[in-house]
């Protein structure tokens, strides 16, 4: 396998900051966009970028993860010349191995890319929505003669202390990594794709941190020990759309992104397909008394109310009278009759009754999956 760049998507991630969505469910899990699941992004950007050799490290919830992704047929990774490989945290004889960090979960692994035999290893988070030519990248790392080359995007200044903040040269070159500054130097933030000559990212893996102890995390301690020993470790801007859905607001906030017309979010783009499991499911019934403005409806629905400026995921039913307004209602949850939601995120297989209301407009409400609100006329 010359010239080889395996992948390896984190996906292990629990999600916390998600609240009652990811209770049983891993984050790149969650279902997203109506008919998609988080991980799906990352995923077609391989199949887009001709990636084939893929495998997807989980460990919190992979139930429903696992499944999804089964033998990767969805996005064409199930071919004699491509596949997807599935690795969860397992136990030696000597020691057990749950994953204790980014860098963690791919040293355990060393094994496994071993026997692939790679030249290059891109590294992706399963929880980011954006599309991207990962070819691209690969070929500014070889360019670049870099040992580590990192994607980065500018954010809002007043964004920047949330990420890792690359501070870079006029080459491209990185001279200073800064993991969630409160006086940033740039706005240049990691997208949390990396990529990695194999024997660079083995032999640090390997060391020791500054305490003596195991590289756990790449930004806090792989990414400033290269930068440290002066290897050559560059930046890839990106210019494209790219989120990072790990918060309610956020998650949100994709999903209106998906409903504005002038969003680089495209779900239609026919040069970048998004590849998911196809659920057969029949066409949406839409009655004469329903009333739907500037939504998506996924096939599987039912609506006989009012829907303006929301998303309704698979299998949703929307009940005479209810009105669902700057909303996300997530697959087979149903809305009974003269609800009012209003800026919520309504997780799987919820029952909101007749006649309540979620949310006021202002704060995002959540209703976690599989909840069931009686309605007021229950008895």
């Amino acid at each position: 396998m010359n010239d080889l760049m395996l992948t390896m998507i984190l996906a292990g991630g629990q999600g916390s900051r998600l609240g009652p969505l990811t209770k049983n469910l891993a984050k790149p899990a969650v279902p997203f966009g109506g008919k998609y699941r988080i991980i799906d992004f990352v995923l077609s950007n391989c199949t887009n970028s001709g990636l084939r050799k893929v495998a997807v490290l989980t460990q919190y919830q992979p139930l429903v993860l696992n499944r999804h992704l089964g033998n990767g047929a969805a996005w064409d990774l199930s071919t004699k010349d491509s596949g997807l490989t599935i690795l969860q945290p397992f136990a030696s004889a000597t020691e057990e191995k749950w994953f204790k960090g980014t860098a963690h979960a791919i040293y355990q692994n060393i094994p496994f890319m071993d026997s692939m035999d790679p030249d290059y290893v891109l590294i992706l988070s399963g929880d980011h929505i954006y599309k991207m030519e990962y070819q691209k990248m690969l070929a500014s790392h070889k360019i670049n003669g870099a040992a580590l080359t990192i994607a980065v995007i500018e954010v809002p200044w007043e964004e920047a202390p949330r990420f890792g903040i690359m501070n870079a040269d006029e080459t491209g070159r990185i001279v200073e990594f800064e993991e969630k500054p409160q006086n940033p130097k740039s706005n240049l933030a990691s997208m949390g794709v990396y990529i990695f000559s194999y024997e660079v990212l083995k032999r640090y893996l390997s060391l020791p941190d500054r305490n003596g102890d195991s590289m756990l995390d790449f930004g806090h301690d792989v990414i400033p020990r290269l930068i440290e020993d002066q290897a050559p470790v560059y930046a890839y801007r990106f210019d494209g759309y790219w989120k990072d859905v790990g918060t309610l607001e956020s998650l949100w906030e994709a999903h209106m992104d998906l409903l504005d017309p002038t969003s680089p979010l495209r779900l239609d783009d026919p040069a970048w397909r998004i590849y998911s499991v196809n659920h057969t499911r029949p066409p949406q019934y839409i009655t004469k008394d329903a009333k739907i403005t500037n939504s998506l409806v996924v096939e599987g629905c039912i609506v006989r109310g009012e829907v303006d400026h929301s998303v309704l995921s698979m299998g949703v039913q929307i009940g005479r009278g209810s009105v669902i307004r700057d909303s996300v209602i997530m697959a087979d949850a149903t809305i009974g009759e003269g609800c009012v939601i209003n800026k919520a995120l309504i997780g799987e297989r919820c029952v909101i009754g007749d006649g309540e209301t979620v949310g006021d407009g202002q704060k995002i409400a959540v209703v976690g999956e599989g909840t069931v609100q009686e309605g007021k006329n229950h008895e």
